[in-house]
């Protein structure tokens, strides 16, 4: 089978429920999920080629449940399952169970049908009712016959509540799978660059497979966003707009939000300010939404009293900070051939975002370095901040999620020449004494570009280190 950067563990994943399915004769159902534009449909794609079985291949439109039907009629008509020359030939089906069940006929042991509707939740907003076709066409049939029923969503939300209890599919499917963006390391391994450029290439295209692919290894940051940004088509310009569009259709009201928060806004009253709601009601709404939906990450100060108010928003994808921060609010200039004059912009002050857009990336990459010993007791790394942002400390962990006793107190320099100094140090001393619980707390610097020899620090972190922290692609 062949394996691209960053999918082993998941086509391994497949081919075992294949496996399972051979072994026993009896069917496997796949439920994955994952952000869009993370590959999920080219994944599984690449499965079933590799597979060599029959199979049909369903798109879902966002159409009436009769329109759908009949698009999975075409589907089964066209694919490489038995039941196509039948189909052909006039078979039909008016309901889910039936067209389901219409699938799998012919499949053996030995050759057995592999059944993807991609995009299921499309299928659900037109039609409340189609998990329960599912489930019943699940429980009379298909679990005793040799098909796999792999169903792929990119609404987050929806695709955990249809499985969750008492949701009619509650424990039907046999392998539940979450495919995550690509990682640093994965960027790293694709275009061979150093730890420290892999980081910077995430930063703008996050980890969405397609754009990781069009960034070609010999290209610089400038090249490479000179020829996107000289293209109203590109990758980096439409897939921000496209993510958006199946995501809040006809939501203005929400995307403003979104907006706001790309821009950098972080806090309840700034949000509102910026995108124009007013209404206390109405953003707290849409936040919600973007919450719930994994679009923006929430959080309040690590080690702070229960019930601060200074709770902060951030876009959680790399790419769309990326793309809500410079590309989206300049389209038009894209759209008439001046992406010129983006690109200054994004030179300009790429050196600000990108220190403030690494952190979230080092919190994740240090906590999954976690637990060891050079860094206490600590399970869990957050940031600390007060409404002034006096002090605002980049790093806390500690053991606890409302930790009385914090571990180690750290702070982020992603300079392009300059090392971790001593001054950066004694800075962080006087910080780590503003910090509720820290008295005690180690030291940590992470820098981009090293540190200086007395820089007294308990542990300093390199790139090369964060980046060994995710899994070997």
């Amino acid at each position: 089978m062949a394996i691209f950067v960053g999918r082993k563990h998941e086509l391994e994943l497949l081919a075992g429920e294949l496996e399972q399915l051979r072994q026993t004769g009896e069917g496997r159902f796949v439920w994955m999920r994952g952000r869009r534009r993370v590959g999920k449909s080219r994944l599984v794609q690449e499965f079933v080629e590799a597979a060599k079985l029959p199979y049909v291949f369903y798109q879902a439109p966002r159409r009436a449940s009769a329109d759908a039907l009949e698009r999975f009629r075409t589907a089964l008509a066209t694919s490489t399952l038995p039941v196509a020359e039948a189909v052909r030939a006039g078979a039909g089906f008016d309901t889910w169970p039936a067209a389901l069940r219409l699938a799998q006929q012919g499949a053996t042991r030995e050759r057995p049908a592999i059944v993807v509707i991609d995009e299921l939740p499309y299928l659900v907003e037109a039609d409340p009712g189609i998990a329960a076709d599912i489930q019943e066409a699940w429980d009379r049939e298909l679990q005793h016959r040799s098909v796999m029923l792999v169903c792929i969503g990119s609404d987050m939300r929806m695709m955990r509540a249809l499985t969750e209890y008492p949701a009619e599919l509650y424990g039907r499917p046999t392998r539940e799978m979450v495919v995550q963006p690509f990682s640093p390391r994965d960027l790293a391994a694709l275009s061979g660059a150093d730890s420290a450029h892999a980081f910077d290439r995430f930063l703008i295209v996050g980890g969405l497979p397609m754009l990781a692919h069009s960034w070609a290894p010999s290209l610089t940051r400038h090249q490479f966003l000179a020829r996107e940004l000289a293209d109203p088509t590109s990758s980096l310009v439409v897939d921000g707009l496209r993510i958006l569009d199946a995501e809040f259709p006809g939501e203005l009201q929400v995307r403003d939000v979104l907006g706001a928060i790309g821009h950098g806004e972080r806090n309840f009253t700034a949000i509102g300010r910026r995108s124009g709601v007013a209404n206390g009601a109405g953003l707290s709404a849409a936040l919600k939404t973007l919450v719930s939906k994994g679009m923006v990450e929430s959080a309040l100060p690590y080690a702070a009293p229960p019930g601060s108010k200074s709770r902060r928003y951030v876009v959680a994808d790399p790419y769309l900070r990326f793309w809500l921060r410079f590309v989206g609010p300049r389209i038009e200039e894209i759209d008439r051939g001046r992406g010129d004059l983006l690109l200054e912009r994004v030179e300009r002050d790429w050196t600000s975002f990108r220190g403030r857009a690494i952190e979230p990336v080092v919190r994740r990459s240090l906590e999954r370095l976690l637990p060891d010993e050079r860094f206490g007791d600590a399970r869990y790394v957050g940031g600390y901040w007060t409404r002034t942002n006096v002090p605002e400390v980049d790093l806390v962990g500690a053991a606890d999620q409302r930790p009385t006793d914090v571990s180690f107190v750290g702070s982020i320099k992603w300079r392009e020449n300059a090392h971790f100094t001593r001054r950066d140090t004694e800075d962080l001393i006087v910080q780590r004494g503003q910090v509720p619980g820290a008295g005690r707390a180690r030291l940590v610097g992470v820098s981009r570009r090293g540190f200086v020899a007395d820089a007294g620090l308990d542990v300093g972190i390199s790139p090369d280190e964060l980046l060994q922290a995710w899994p070997e692609p």
